[in-house]
């Protein structure tokens, strides 16, 4: 063997050990929702007539919840690189020790979990002609 065929050899393995890290740590690396700006757009173009006037996004960006102005909420997720949002009932979001979770109802989205999100941050999203309804779920 060559020196040349040897450095290409080596050139091509180090190529080859840095593309597949790299492709294992880019699967490893789940896809975050990374502000209520980005969940409320998702939101309002998933659903007709849907006008956020508030989002929030669990702490670990797994899930996201965004209000209407006139009381429709939407429960969101990434699934790979789509924002998937589905509309849900209030009484879908129930308390959690560790956050909130939208029970959607779709097997393809399942629930949506948001990581550090508690009730007081739920309610200020609400207007205020829901409220009783939220208390009454």
């Amino acid at each position: 063997m060559t020196p040349t065929l040897i450095a290409a050899l080596a050139g091509a393995g180090l190529l080859a050990t840095v593309g597949g890290g790299w492709l294992v740590a880019r699967r490893g690396r789940s896809a975050r929702i990374a502000s209520p700006e980005e969940a409320a757009t998702a939101a309002e173009d998933a659903h007709p007539g849907f006008v956020v006037a508030g989002a929030v996004v669990g702490a670990d960006g797994g899930g996201a919840l965004a209000v209407a102005a006139n009381g429709r909420v939407a429960a969101l997720a990434r699934r790979g690189r789509r924002l998937v949002s589905r509309e849900v009932s209030w009484r879908a979001i129930r308390s959690t020790a560790d956050g909130i979770v939208v029970e959607t109802g779709d097997r393809r989205l399942g629930d949506v979990e948001l990581a550090g999100v508690d009730v007081l941050d739920i309610r200020r999203l609400a207007p205020a002609a829901r409220s009783s309804e939220m208390a009454s779920g």
